[in-house]
């Protein structure tokens, strides 16, 4: 038989607002129920215990056990009794028997009792094979077998975005399904990344010394609901040099999900590598390393702009740098940057300024690489937001 915990008793709480026509009604039944718990009647858990009925559902990750007992009906002693228990796999076959040495007598009416333990880490049908076999008392040898059939469902459902940054940072949204009949709590949701990066949860709130989750005190996931989950990974100050090595990396990281069920039943789950799509920036990279969040209207401010050499060869590189109706340049345009090597960049600082109010898209940049005549434009490189230092009316 399958050995498992009784489970609490559910409800499904029927509430209503104070203004609709039942008023509290509702309320006041599920309060004088006696299987609700005082004070969170709305809850779907009850106070009450309830037996398992029938076999019941075992999910992924969690730990199926079982009690097997073999017993000699007969009247008969019987002697070298082996009992092994084998759980066959869509691919593969495990023995989870506690001891593989067989018993010398089983006298009549005695039994050989076992308690087998797995962790369910495949999804499907699996079947439990018993096989008995034992030596009767005139020599001859007998053997039988028993199956147990059982289904392996699917607990959680796992759906992952990536969001490429500017800075090479990567931000990973994680969005769990519960899709179970009965709530968890999430133990544990965390991200164990590649090893070419560093990894931020972004998941609680400052309060204090401490930070307070974005879900709770009580981080209960009912069934059929979804939770969100943020994290950002940053390349490692090793790796975040190397422009065409980031470039190239695609496997993130992996997740690892704990949760308990209603009595403490504890299941795991870890994601497969999670692969995002590798960031296009072409041969060359501009990006942003300072940039003002706000500026004044018509005063010139300061940006440092990093050029990256993401190619597998030399360039030799001219700025131009053209006005736009809103964004004016300051400075000389068509200068010479030199030679870049692959893999390499430079920081270039720059000062512009703006004409006119509201937030303003930074355009204009173009860069020609001289030795094979290619131009590269920049446009929307970042966005700023211009405001005018004087009262609107002096304005």
């Amino acid at each position: 038989m399958r050995l498992t915990k009784p489970t609490l008793f559910t409800n499904l709480p029927v509430t209503c607002e104070d203004r609709d026509l039942p008023g509290d009604l509702f309320g006041q039944l599920m309060r004088e129920d006696p299987s609700t718990i005082k004070g969170a009647e709305a809850l779907m858990l009850g106070e009450m215990l309830t037996l398992p009925q029938n076999f019941g559902n075992i999910f992924l990750g969690e730990t199926f056990s079982s009690y097997i007992s073999v017993h000699n009906d007969s009247i008969q002693v019987v002697k070298d009794v082996l009992v092994k228990a084998d759980l066959q796999t869509s691919s593969q076959r495990l023995n989870l028997s506690a001891s593989n040495s067989a018993v010398a007598e089983l006298k009549p009416e005695s039994c050989i009792d076992d308690v087998i333990h797995h962790e369910v880490k495949e999804i499907g049908t699996h079947i439990l094979v018993c096989a008995v076999s034992y030596t009767t008392q005139y020599g001859e040898k007998l053997y039988f077998r028993k199956f147990f059939k059982f289904q392996v469902l699917k607990p959680l459902d796992v759906k992952t975005k990536f969001y490429n940054a500017e800075t090479d940072e990567v931000f990973l949204e994680a969005q769990i399904q519960n899709i179970t009949t009965s709530p968890m709590f999430m133990e544990k949701v965390s991200l164990e990344p590649s090893m070419m990066y560093n990894v931020t949860e972004l998941n609680t709130v400052a309060s204090g010394d401490d930070g307070e989750s974005t879900f709770g005190k009580m981080s209960y996931l009912q069934p059929m609901d979804t939770r969100q989950y943020l994290y950002c990974l940053k390349p490692k100050p090793e790796y975040a040099e190397k422009a065409g090595v980031i470039k190239g990396v695609t496997v993130i990281g992996k997740l690892d999900i704990v949760w308990k069920t209603n009595l403490g039943e504890r299941g795991r789950l870890q994601t497969s590598q999670l692969q995002r799509m590798a960031p296009g920036y072409g041969d060359i990279r501009l990006s942003l390393e300072v940039i003002p969040d706000t500026v004044n209207l018509e005063e010139p401010f300061d940006i440092i702009c990093r050029i990256t050499n993401c190619s597998e060869r030399t360039m030799d590189l001219v700025l131009e740098m053209c006005n736009t109706r809103s964004i004016h340049w300051c400075g000389v345009s068509g200068r010479q940057l030199g030679k870049l090597c692959p893999g390499a960049f430079l920081s270039l600082p720059l000062t512009l300024l703006s004409s006119v109010q509201g937030l303003q898209s930074l355009s204009g940049l173009r860069l020609t690489d001289t030795f094979l005549k290619r131009t590269y434009e920049y446009d929307d490189i970042a966005q700023v937001c211009v405001v005018c230092p004087y009262s609107s009316n002096e304005c």
